[in-house]
C-alpha cells in the first residue's frame, strides 16, 4: 500500500483557475481535481485545457494529485482520460466502478498512470473485493453521496455495511482507503464526529469539499502527541522485554506484545511522513 499520508482529500474544480490557484497552499495530504461532479456539463471541454495548464505551471509540492475524469459511458469520459494520460498528475480517479471490467476499459487508454476507483453504488460495493484486487488499482475513495442515492439511505448508520466491506476489501488487498465526504462544510463538531468515526474504523482518511475542512481531518486521521508517545514507550518497553529473554512486555497496565510494536512503528513511521510533507 501507499504509504505517503492520506489523511486529507481536497476536491478542487478543474474548471476553476482561482481554486486550482488557492490549492497550491493548502495542506492537503491529496488533491482531487475533479474534472467529473464539480464541473457543469457546459464547462468540461474547456475544463481539460484548464486543468492541464495549472498541474503543468506546477507549485503544488508533494501533494498526491488525482483527477477524477467523468465516467466511460458518458460523453465526456473518453476525451478526459486522453487528456489526463498527458497530464502532470500522480492517478487518475474513475467514478462509479461496478466491477474490474472498468478498471479494465480504462487502464487501456492510460497505460501509465495509477487508478483510484469510486465506490459508489451497489454493485460497485458488491464486488470490492474483485476491484481492490486489480493490478493497477491503488485506492478506494467512497462517494458515499451517490450511494444514499442509490439506498435511498437517510442516515450514514445505514451505510456502515458498506463501508465496511469496502475498508475489508481495500485492507485484504492492500489499497488505499478514502472515507466520504461530510456535506455541512459549517459544522465543525458534526465533522470532527465523522472523522473520528471513519479513523475509527480504519480509513486512511477522508475526502473533503472545503478548504476549512481541511484542520480538522488533518487532525482527525494523523497521530496524536499522545499516540506518538505510547508508541514510543511501547517499543522502548517491548525491546527491553526482548532483551530479557522475554515475549511481551507491559505498558500502562497492558501487555504489549510483537503485533501491538507492528502498529507503534507504523503510528511513527506516519507521523515522519507526515512531518516531512508539511516541511515541503
Amino acid at each position: 500500500m501507499d504509504t505517503r499520508p492520506a489523511r486529507s482529500a481536497l476536491y478542487i474544480p478543474g474548471s476553476k483557475d482561482r481554486a486550482l490557484d488557492k490549492a497550491r497552499g493548502l495542506p492537503v495530504d491529496i488533491i482531487l481535481f475533479d474534472l467529473e461532479d464539480a464541473v457543469s456539463p457546459d464547462a468540461k471541454v474547456e475544463a481539460r485545457a484548464t486543468l492541464a495548464a495549472a498541474l503543468s505551471a506546477g507549485g503544488y509540492g508533494p501533494r498526491q494529485k488525482i483527477v477524477r475524469i467523468n465516467g466511460l459511458d458518458t460523453e465526456w469520459g473518453h476525451d478526459d482520460a486522453a487528456a489526463v494520460a498527458a497530464m502532470d498528475c500522480d492517478a487518475v480517479l474513475l467514478p462509479k466502478v461496478n466491477s474490474p471490467a472498468d478498471l479494465d476499459a480504462l487502464a487501456e487508454m492510460i497505460p501509465d498512470l495509477p487508478i483510484w476507483a469510486m465506490m459508489e453504488t451497489p454493485l460497485g460495493i458488491l464486488n470490492a473485493a474483485s476491484i481492490a484486487a486489480h493490478p493497477r488499482l491503488k485506492g478506494f475513495v467512497m462517494g458515499t453521496n451517490d450511494l444514499a442515492k442509490d439506498l435511498t439511505a437517510r442516515s450514514r448508520p445505514a451505510m456502515t455495511a458498506a463501508l465496511q466491506h469496502c475498508l475489508l476489501a481495500a485492507r485484504a488487498h492492500g489499497v488505499v482507503a478514502l472515507d466520504g465526504v461530510y456535506n455541512a462544510f459549517k459544522d465543525d463538531d458534526g465533522l470532527a464526529i465523522e472523522c473520528a468515526e471513519g479513523r475509527d474504523m480504519g480509513f486512511d482518511g477522508k475526502t473533503l469539499i472545503h478548504p476549512a475542512q481541511v484542520a480538522i481531518c488533518n487532525a482527525a486521521f494523523g497521530p496524536s502527541d499522545e499516540d506518538i508517545a505510547l508508541a514510543t514507550r511501547q517499543i522502548a518497553a517491548f525491546e527491553a522485554a526482548e532483551a530479557e529473554g522475554q515475549g511481551v512486555a507491559v505498558v500502562d497496565g497492558k501487555i504489549v506484545e510483537n503485533l501491538h510494536i507492528v502498529t507503534a512503528r507504523a503510528t511513527l513511521a506516519k507521523a515522519a511522513a507526515i512531518a516531512t510533507l508539511e516541511k515541503s
